[in-house]
């Protein structure tokens, strides 16, 4: 036993020589790194991720209540796929303690491959899964276990490259290059929800259930693998790995990080619950509430989504130069205000028609994009050097995890028993939440 497994951690350790002899052979090039090769790879990387995210998240409300809870009502049948939504984002902080291991003892090269490998063959097999007819409760835990698989997954494709973007960045536009890495949302979600329009908008109810609902997960995996070689051939490069180190961006044991960084692990995970909870207030949950309760149909409401993820984006590049002028902590605490004035009338515009719709979605996403381009930076950049990968990864995981990660199914059930204001309601709190994070990191950081 002990000699199959020094064999498998030679292989790996070959397999993880050659990735990196080979990207740097394809990238011999001299002088100095610049912010903008730094930005291109956070963009690659997180409009992958956000792409997978959004794909499964669509199929959550159009085709497994269907698919997979055919036994209940349409109601409950979302009800139940949220909570398996939910599941990737519990089994993230696990995938981020199993990977960085992994990174420490094999490097960054074999931690992404894996990762994105995992990430991606879950995801496709997700695109395979039969339906509750053909082989009953086991296609819903073959989706649970998928899924518990994409979230361990996430936790691993921490590539550092926004951390030591941030680092780089010139001190006068720290906005700027902090809402960089944000671009991968609107973009993911205007690519799923294009692609997902079209299925839905041009076969039957029978062959979308069949077969077409499948193809956006396939369409995933190839980005995915697209993504691994774009973000290999940057991170492994002799003068990124260079950077990396005089940065002092090595991964740490995450025992040691939660030692000496935790309570900024803690604000900083609190600090963006506003656009988190906003981010499936004008994603996912609208989706599922036109889906379940008007006649409308799901093609032209993703086209809506779409539409008004195009202003998120404008938004997100927006908050960049605002950041820079008047403070990222000072957007935040303004967005999680305006947030909290929009969630007391918003969400009834979704019962307003076309009209009450777009008008919602579309301030959602400027709100959104204000205060969504800026969540990452205005705390992480609070670590020091030797917790910053590490502590930015976990923070990340968290931040996903209290915000984002039961927002829909919460969101779901009070709207679905208490009406929509009890949505705006469980708005309210994560603005409520944002602004005594960023209170408590200001006490902080005077007490440094």
């Amino acid at each position: 036993m002990g000699d199959t497994q020094s064999s498998g951690a030679e292989n790996m350790a070959q397999t993880s020589t050659t990735a990196e002899r080979d990207a740097r052979l394809v990238n011999a090039r001299h002088g100095d790194v610049n912010p903008g090769e730094i930005a291109i790879g956070v963009i690659i990387g997180r409009t992958s991720e956000f792409f997978d995210f959004f794909v499964y998240a669509i199929a959550s409300v159009i085709v497994f209540p269907r698919l997979l809870f055919p036994y209940v009502d349409p109601l409950t049948g979302t009800v139940y796929s949220f909570a398996i939504f939910a599941v990737a984002f519990i089994a993230r902080p696990i995938g981020t303690l199993i990977f960085t291991e992994i990174d420490r003892a094999y490097g960054k090269s074999m931690k992404l491959t894996l990762a994105l490998f995992l990430l991606g063959t879950s995801t496709v097999c997700i695109g395979f899964i039969p339906s509750y007819d053909q082989i009953g409760a086991g296609a819903v835990w073959a989706l649970t276990l998928l899924r518990i698989g994409q979230g361990l997954a996430l936790g691993g494709t921490w590539d550092g490259l926004a951390s030591l973007l941030a680092l780089n960045a010139p001190e006068k536009h720290r906005g700027w290059y902090a809402m960089i890495p944000q671009l991968g949302a609107p973009i993911g979600l205007i690519v799923a929800s294009g692609l997902f329009a079209f299925f839905v908008g041009n076969l039957s109810a029978e062959d979308f259930f069949t077969w077409g609902w499948r193809y956006p997960f396939f369409v995933a995996f190839a980005i995915n693998v697209v993504a691994l070689f774009a973000r290999l051939r940057i991170v492994v490069t002799p003068e990124y790995t260079h950077l990396f180190e005089s940065r002092e961006l090595q991964p740490t044991s995450v025992v040691t990080t939660w030692r000496h960084a935790g309570r900024q692990i803690i604000t900083g995970a609190f600090a963006p619950l506003a656009s988190f909870a906003l981010f499936h207030m004008v994603t996912v949950f609208p989706l599922s509430w036109v889906f379940l309760y008007t006649e409308e149909g799901p093609a032209r409401f993703l086209l809506i989504e779409a539409f008004a993820a195009v202003f998120g984006l404008i938004a997100i590049v927006l908050s960049g130069f605002i950041a820079d002028r008047i403070g990222r902590r000072a957007l935040l605490g303004g967005g999680a205000i305006a947030i909290a004035v929009f969630s007391g009338f918003a969400p009834a515009m979704l019962d307003a028609g076309f009209a009450g719709e777009m008008i919602f979605m579309i301030v959602g996403f400027i709100l959104l994009g204000v205060s969504f381009g800026q969540s990452s930076g205005a705390v992480a950049s609070s670590f020091r050097k030797t917790y910053r990968y590490t502590g930015s990864a976990i923070t990340s995981d968290l931040a996903w995890l209290f915000g984002a990660g039961f927002a829909p199914l919460a969101a779901l059930l009070l709207a679905g028993n208490f009406g929509l204001i009890s949505a705006g309601a469980y708005l309210l709190s994560g603005a409520v939440c944002t602004l005594i994070a960023l209170w408590v990191n200001q006490r902080l950081e005077l007490e440094r």
